[in-house]
Formats: C-alpha cells, sequence, structure tokens
C-alpha cells in the first residue's frame, strides 16, 4: 500500500515538529533575546546603583554638597525679572518640547514611507496639519518672538 517514497515524505523530524508549533511550543520563542535584552539591561542597572557609592570617591566637602550655578555663588533671588524668572523662559522650554517631540512621531514615516502607501500618507498629512495650526497661533500670538 505505501511504498518507500511516500513513508519518506511522511515522516518528520523532532526539529520540523517544533518549529511547526508542535506540542511544548507556545509560539513566544522569538521573543526570548528581548527578555534576555530587557532583563541584562535591568540588571545591569541595578548593579551600577548597588555599586557606584562601593567604588566611588569619598571625598566630600562644602563646595561640593552646595548647589552649584555656573560657578557663581549662589543668590536668594533670580537677577532676571527683579525677584521673579519670566514666563517667557518656561513657555519657550514647552514649545520647543512640544514641537521636536511631534517632529520625532515623524521619523517612523520617513524610515517606511514607501511600504505605508495613501493611508500612511493621509495619516501624516493630517498630523503635520494638526502640528501647523498651533505653530501659525503661536507664530501670530508673538510668542516665538524673544523680546
Amino acid at each position: 500500500m505505501f511504498d518507500a517514497s511516500q513513508t519518506e515524505a511522511m515522516t518528520v523530524t523532532a526539529t520540523d515538529y517544533l518549529a511547526q508549533g508542535g506540542p511544548g511550543t507556545t509560539g513566544l520563542e522569538p521573543y526570548i533575546p528581548l527578555v534576555l535584552l530587557i532583563l541584562v539591561s535591568g540588571a545591569f542597572a541595578v548593579f551600577s546603583v548597588v555599586i557606584a557609592p562601593l567604588v566611588g570617591p569619598r571625598r566630600y566637602n562644602k563646595a561640593k554638597l552646595d548647589p552649584y550655578e555656573c560657578g557663581i555663588e549662589p543668590s536668594p533671588h533670580p537677577v532676571v525679572g527683579g525677584g521673579r524668572v519670566p514666563v517667557k523662559f518656561y513657555l519657550t522650554g514647552m514649545l520647543f518640547i512640544l514641537f521636536d517631540i511631534e517632529m520625532v512621531f515623524l521619523y517612523p514615516y520617513a524610515v517606511s514611507a514607501d511600504s505605508v502607501g495613501l493611508f500612511g500618507f493621509a495619516a501624516v498629512s493630517i498630523f503635520i496639519v494638526a502640528i501647523t495650526i498651533p505653530y501659525i497661533y503661536e507664530w501670530l500670538r508673538g510668542g516665538l518672538e524673544w523680546d
């Protein structure tokens, strides 16, 4: 009934069987390197935090424990604005962070622009318009001028 060629075609090795998802496999084997990388990096972080005080220098003095302000003696009040720091410093920093992070979201599209097709182009176009509207608003309001 069966000849030798059919028997050889039906023979499956153990490696082939496990690779095809036989019993004993969960399908998570490709993630093992990622889990190991996370574990090794976590162990390195914990090791670095624990070992640093033990092997680091212990030459403390008053100058090293004082807050550092660019080599100038710390003053009780900020020099700029007569005791108050102007809000424009914070606004400028927040605007920089906001637009910088939004631009970072465009990098994945730049890398995979050919594979995402028209849907990706439409999504990125909507995203750019959504960024441009607040940028123009802030520009017209004068938030980008430094005085």
